[in-house]
């Protein structure tokens, strides 16, 4: 492909409001361009953006010019609005159902040991990360969660596969490594309350929510110094006082 037809491709991609596939950018052209001469382009185009500001990456959607990562700290003094960040419960809570999706919400509650409030999940099904895709067949037939190509397209990645590999299977290692990426992770956020049960510790129970059991889980270090012993009374409790 010759340096025209680059810069065509590249034009449109540097205007277009959204990703754009391989046969959106043939119907730039009138002449019979192949899939594999636009591709073959693109990727020259990736290595000539090389030591830009911008990069050219390709994600679950199609291809798209975006800023690199590290320039993020400069472009944010130019928005005044801050973007949301999210709790730890909220980044545990997607990166369990990016890794074991699909999965109920009894098998996410199953694996963090603590209650999945109403909330945390509207916050990812809102900013259109998670969805549900079906249900289970079992009693009740509780919905299964999985990611969105929106999720993918925030995070800069072509598919699943692409998702970080993990050397710990825990749901916290699982949230920071995708805190590190385009998202917002607020390690210390308030949203929620931590409760210790025995000798381990439970991360996190909503604070508008109570739970009837106190259970288990392992907390990392870096909380370990802020967490406050908190006993929810069950509603049969209630009753009883009653």
């Amino acid at each position: 492909m010759d340096d025209h037809n680059k810069r065509v491709i590249e034009t449109a991609l540097l205007c277009a409001q959204e990703p754009l596939t391989i046969t959106e950018l043939s119907r730039l052209f009138v002449e019979d361009i192949s899939n594999a001469d636009i591709d073959e382009a693109l990727v020259e185009l990736q290595r000539a953006w090389d030591d830009k500001g911008m990069e050219l990456v390709h994600i679950a959607t199609g291809w798209r010019f975006q800023s690199r990562l590290s320039m993020r700290e400069f472009l944010d003094r130019l928005t005044p609005e801050k973007p949301p960040k999210y709790s730890r419960a909220v980044m545990e809570t997607l990166a369990i159902i990016a890794y074991r999706q699909p999965v109920t919400r009894g098998e996410i509650e199953e694996i963090r040991g603590v209650a999945v409030s109403s909330n945390v999940m509207k916050q990812l099904e809102d900013r259109g990360w998670v969805e549900v895709i079906g249900h289970k067949d079992t009693i009740g037939r509780p919905g299964l969660y999985a990611t969105t190509k929106q999720f993918l397209d925030d995070l800069s990645l072509t598919n699943l596969q692409s998702l970080p590999m993990l050397e710990d299977a825990a749901p916290m290692a699982a949230a920071e490594h995708l805190g590190q990426a385009v998202m917002e992770f607020d390690a210390n956020a308030t949203v929620e309350t931590v409760v210790i049960a025995q000798d381990q510790v439970i991360e996190e129970t909503e604070e508008t929510e109570e739970t009837e059991e106190t259970t288990t889980v392992e907390i990392t270090e870096e909380v370990s110094e802020v967490i406050e012993e908190v006993t929810p009374e069950s509603e049969d409790k209630s009753d009883e006082a009653k």
